[in-house]
């Protein structure tokens, strides 16, 4: 599957969407390239599947995944993704982010993409 690999080796890859997907749950919004937001559409809806479940084995799978991360107010990823989005989708079975097209980079002409929960 050669456009899953967006340019990079196994352990790049799997750390660019560790920190897409923290932003993305920490944010609630990012931008980037259009290709990296449907790959991480994946990655986000899987976590937040998890976190719905909100038991220990579901906090460390989500801990093993998500950077540590403190937003200015003293929460962690961890922490934003089991108290406030997970509990927003209890009643939601998938479909927890929208990727709207924005447009195309000035730089290198790529498509770019903005990822958000809904």
């Amino acid at each position: 599957m050669w456009n899953r690999r967006l340019g990079r080796t196994a352990d790049h890859r799997v750390a660019l969407f560790r920190n897409l997907a923290t932003d993305l749950i920490l944010k609630g919004k990012i931008e980037t390239t259009e290709m990296k937001a449907k790959e991480l559409r994946s990655v986000v809806d899987h976590l937040i599947t998890v976190a719905k479940k909100d038991d220990l084995a579901a906090r460390r799978s989500a801990a093993a995944y998500l950077r540590n991360v403190t937003t200015k107010d003293g929460k962690t990823a961890l922490n934003v993704l089991f108290e406030e989005v997970a509990p927003r989708y209890k009643d939601r079975n998938g479909g927890y982010t929208r990727v709207v097209k924005t447009g195309i980079r000035r730089g290198d002409a790529a498509p770019m993409a903005t990822i958000e929960l809904v």
